[in-house]
């Protein structure tokens, strides 16, 4: 036998070390989200100047001769002139690029730009310049790309920002976002709190038992239900539904969205506030009853107050799955990165911004996303809080 001591011992040092992963690995997340999400606001893109060719076996970049190349050529970023020498149909072309260094890594492009005899050019983007020119087989043209580093993006300009457009103009503006994501998850909440406070405080106070503990784990099954399920469900009744109503072309909508929420967040607030109502003393009820107190005043204005800090719990709890939700709310928002004056205009939160665009994004496009997500973070964190404030002060007022 094991002394009983030594179990102990053995024990609690097994729940320090488990605890201390626990906590280390939440640590190292929220570390690794904050070190990627500010470093687009500190550092350019790439601290040289890059060049892709495609299909061009053969070239000299600024008398260094490259063959086969089908990786980043890279200069450094003050190079204030690239030729480009490649064999074009057997014929020897010569494109030159003109550059303006400036100031921490920031390069500007000078126009225009001799191709020669059959060459075009086009600009992807805002930090690309492409040369083309036709190759030995049509449709097989061959290129010549010149990427320009990024310089540091404006903090202050990504918060404020309003419009979205990573791909083309290199714009990263979230606030249109940011509304979206307060407007739905406050909108749920205003919709889905009272009545989850209501229907606890029936169960807890109203139901016989045997009813109560029915409907309780029939709630408890709703709580597990996927979000795409709801998703689903808004998406082929909720989005019609609001379409028919209010005669709009799309019924994907910010109403829309704050209605899925609001029903995803009912289960999580009811299950928790109805627990917290339970346990309640019973001689509350009994000196509310015995000074003549209905059952309905007594539910309202003694049990409730005395479980407040256990309800603002479950409120909690609720509002951060709506913060966090993403399936559902991509199926019926409608995801336009735009500012919206109503709720039946589309609209698009942080969290599904990171889901439809993480798969394609690259380079200052997936930084940016880490961005997203560590504003999305520090909203929780503040909202929280709050909230957890608000609890401590009425904790503090029961006693």
């Amino acid at each position: 036998m094991i002394p009983r001591r030594i179990t102990d011992i053995s024990f609690a040092w097994l729940f320090r070390a488990v605890s201390f992963t626990g906590a280390f690995a939440l640590g190292a997340i929220v570390v690794f989200i904050f070190i990627q999400g500010l470093q687009p606001f500190f550092f350019p893109t790439s601290q040289n100047l890059r060049l892709v060719v495609e299909r061009v076996d053969w070239v000299r970049v600024n008398g260094t001769v490259y063959e086969n190349q089908h990786e980043f050529i890279n200069l450094p970023w003050d190079t204030r002139t690239v030729a480009v020498e490649f064999v074009n149909r057997g014929e020897m072309r010569t494109i030159i690029f003109n550059l303006a260094p400036q100031q921490n890594y920031r390069t500007t492009l000078l126009l225009p730009i001799d191709t020669g005899e059959g060459g075009t050019l086009s600009f992807p983007d805002a930090s690309t310049t492409s040369a083309i020119f036709p190759g030995n087989l049509p449709g097989l043209d061959q290129r010549i790309h010149i990427i320009l580093p990024e310089p540091p993006y404006n903090i202050f300009r990504f918060v404020s920002g309003r419009a979205w457009l990573p791909t083309d103009d290199k714009i990263y503006g979230i606030l249109p976002m940011i509304l979206g994501t307060i407007l739905a998850c406050i909108g749920a909440l205003l919709l889905g709190v009272p009545i989850a406070i209501l229907c606890a405080l029936f169960m807890s106070e109203f139901l016989p038992a045997k009813i109560a503990g029915l409907l309780r784990s029939c709630i408890e099954l709703l709580a597990g239900i996927p979000s795409v399920v709801y998703g689903f469900f808004g998406l082929m009744v909720i989005v019609p539904f609001i379409r028919n109503i209010f005669g709009i072309p799309s019924g994907s909508s910010l109403l829309a969205a704050v209605i899925v929420l609001a029903i995803m967040i009912l289960p999580t607030v009811i299950a928790i506030s109805e627990k917290c109502l339970k346990a309640v003393p019973r001689s509350r009820r009994e000196a509310s009853l015995a000074l003549g107190a209905s059952k309905m005043q007594t539910a309202l204005y003694v049990v409730l107050p005395h479980a407040r800090s256990g309800v603002i719990a479950a409120v909690i709890l609720g509002f951060s799955r709506a913060v966090g939700e993403t399936m559902a709310v991509i199926l019926v928002a409608g995801n336009s990165p735009h500012m919206i004056s109503s709720p039946l205009q589309s609209v698009r939160t942080l969290t599904a911004t990171i889901a439809l665009e993480m798969g394609y994004a690259a380079g200052r496009h997936s930084s940016m996303l880490f961005s997203v997500g560590m504003v999305l973070l520090v909203m929780v964190f503040v909202l929280n809080g709050i909230v957890l404030i608000l609890r401590r002060r009425a904790g503090e007022e029961n006693e």
